[in-house]
């Protein structure tokens, strides 16, 4: 009996692993690459770019996935349940300066922004993104539960899908935006669970709550899409991008100096990669601003060095590879260290192609107007760009006022889409396609009046105003120096987010400032002086009055004294003298 039971463990130890191995195989159908990139900003700022991703060779629509390896599970149910085709969720605190720090790699409104693509399968879409809504509040701890009809749109022209699509019927676009929305650590807690490795290892070390919102500027955000498993497409894979964006300036972190590292930055060092991730890497922006030497050194020496046009503008990167053995052969951690080797000249910072900017014109609170200004720099290239504006129906909009002014001549659009507001049901949204000449100012202006709320619509602070969303601006920029095709696996993750339809140009979607408009309020104070005035009434005049009514008046009779005033005058009177 010993004998067997040996012979049978031996077996079992023999044939075991074979199909363990052959199973693994089969289910390591996804892969997870990070990367960091640090770009210098030309106000010696530094924006630090954080990128997951993480892609998975599985077709969720058909529901019959049940392990989950690198994929978040809540949100790949979501997508399965919902029948979700593109996911595109930010939350962003501040606003991306593009005239002073460049065009971002990935851009995103302040507040909280969320657009679904959803599958021609779904019938009440609606519904389906009324649940969505609330099912990310809850995962995020976010308030995209506040999504409903009254900021919600379906845009026709600007939100095309990023993945794999059979066709682009807008009925299955939603875009609601939030800009009221504050970003703290409950938001980025719950994002940092999503990672395969959660912030225990690999570049999320990094992410330290206190750090990243000591900043100026800080989005996170979650794209999910479909995308091609290979050259031939003929399968399907989907892909989780988890970016984080965080914008470090001179004075808030109170260096005074534009030298930069990581520990300086993040109070952390690199100590190893996530040993789930098949890449891991850091990338340094050390492009020369202009002919000259580079102005910036990094220290230690960077793995490779790697160039590529990005946003049409050449670009050098210093590559730091994680999982490189040499990386850390002479120290335990990597603390890239940023330093300008002259200081830089205001006079250098370049001017982005393509920028915005908008403001409330007007006085008064009855009428306004929003005024938006796009700038083309480029010196002989015109392109078009559509403008999406989404305005709270509370604004109530004169479409016959809407002006559009390029170097003093007026700009016919070659395609508008209006959908006019309804009161406490849904916003305006307008959509326009400009054709922006070289070197040109566009101004585009039209006239509002602003409604007059019910008290119980109010927020608690009224006198603070009511946000307007950004408006969304879509553009094929032309590039100065001709784009080459470019191996994307060398390259930043968010190259290939957007991907270049052609070598001449570029897309960029940019985001202008949020307005804060004032309506008509009432005074909230008013109600208090009244309660009080009254109250004060019914206390003294009905008080008095009501005691009037019900009192009861009794009549006393004089008392005919006590037993010794008896006595007394029974005494009186026998002596002949008057009682008392």
């Amino acid at each position: 009996r010993g004998m067997a039971a040996a012979a049978l463990l031996l077996l079992l130890l023999v044939a075991g692993p074979g199909p363990r191995r052959a199973g693994a195989g089969r289910e390591r159908r996804d892969a997870l690459r990070e990367e960091l990139l640090l770009s210098p900003l030309p106000t010696g700022d530094v924006a630090a770019t954080f990128q997951f991703r993480t892609r998975w060779d599985a077709d969720l629509q058909q529901g019959a996935v049940s392990h989950y390896r690198l994929f978040p599970k809540a949100l790949g149910r979501l997508v399965a349940a919902l029948g979700v085709r593109e996911l595109h969720l930010a939350l962003t605190q501040g606003f991306w300066r593009t005239r002073f720090w460049g065009q971002p790699p990935l851009q995103a409104p302040a507040g909280a922004e969320l657009w679904v693509w959803f599958q021609p399968t779904v019938t009440d879409v609606d519904k389906a993104w009324k649940e969505l809504s609330n099912i990310l509040s809850g995962i995020f701890c976010a308030s995209l539960n506040f999504i409903d009809s009254t900021n919600t749109v379906t845009p026709t022209a600007s939100f095309k899908p990023l993945g794999l699509a059979n066709g682009t019927d807008h009925h299955l676009l939603r875009y609601a935006v939030l800009p009221r929305e504050v970003v703290c650590t409950e938001n980025l807690t719950p994002w940092k669970k999503l990672l395969p490795c959660g912030s225990k290892a690999g570049l999320a070390v990094l992410l330290k709550a206190e750090r990243l919102f000591h900043s100026s500027y800080h989005s996170q955000a979650v794209h999910i899409r479909p995308v091609c498993r290979d050259a031939s497409c003929l399968a399907v894979s989907w892909e989780l991008r988890q970016t984080l964006t965080v914008v470090f300036d001179v004075f808030s972190s109170g260096q005074g100096k534009k030298d930069w590292s990581l520990f300086k930055m993040f109070s952390r060092t690199l100590t190893d990669a996530c040993p789930l991730a098949s890449q891991s890497k850091v990338y340094v922006d050390i492009s020369p601003k202009n002919k000259e030497k580079e102005l910036l050194e990094v220290t230690p020496p960077p793995t490779s060095v790697h160039e590529a046009v990005v946003q049409g503008d050449k670009k050098t990167y210093a590559v730091y590879d994680l999982l490189s053995p040499s990386l850390f052969n002479t120290s335990r951690s990597l603390n890239v260290q940023l330093k300008w080797k002259r200081p830089q000249d205001s006079s250098e910072m370049p001017i982005p192609v393509l920028h915005a900017q908008r403001y409330v014109g007007g006085y008064g609170l009855q009428t306004g107007e929003i005024c938006t200004l796009i700038y083309n720099t480029h010196p002989y290239r015109a392109f078009p760009v559509i403008l999406l504006e989404t305005v709270p129906w509370y604004l109530r909009l004169y479409v016959h006022t809407l002006t559009i002014i390029t170097k003093g001549k007026e700009n016919k659009p070659s395609y508008i889409h209006y959908q006019p507001a309804q009161d406490r049901r849904r916003p305006h949204l307008l959509e326009m396609l400009i054709q922006l000449p070289a070197n040109s100012v566009t101004k585009i202006t039209i006239q509002f009046e602003r409604a007059l709320l019910k008290w119980t619509e109010y927020p608690p602070d009224p006198n603070h105003g009511f946000y307007v969303g950004s408006s969304v601006l879509s553009a094929l920029v032309p590039s100065v120096i001709a784009m080459k095709d470019v191996d994307m696996e060398q390259s930043p993750l968010f190259t290939s987010l957007f991907p270049s339809s052609d070598g001449s140009s570029y897309f960029v979607r940019l985001y202008t400032e949020p307005l804060l408009v004032n309506l008509p309020t009432p005074d909230f104070s008013m109600p208090y002086n009244v309660i009080c005035l009254t109250c004060t009434v019914v206390a003294v005049c009905y008080g008095s009055f009501y005691n009037l009514l019900t009192r009861t008046f009794h009549v006393e009779e004089p008392s005919r004294g006590g037993l010794a005033k008896r006595l007394a005058n029974v005494i009186r009177k026998f002596r002949g003298v008057p009682p008392l």
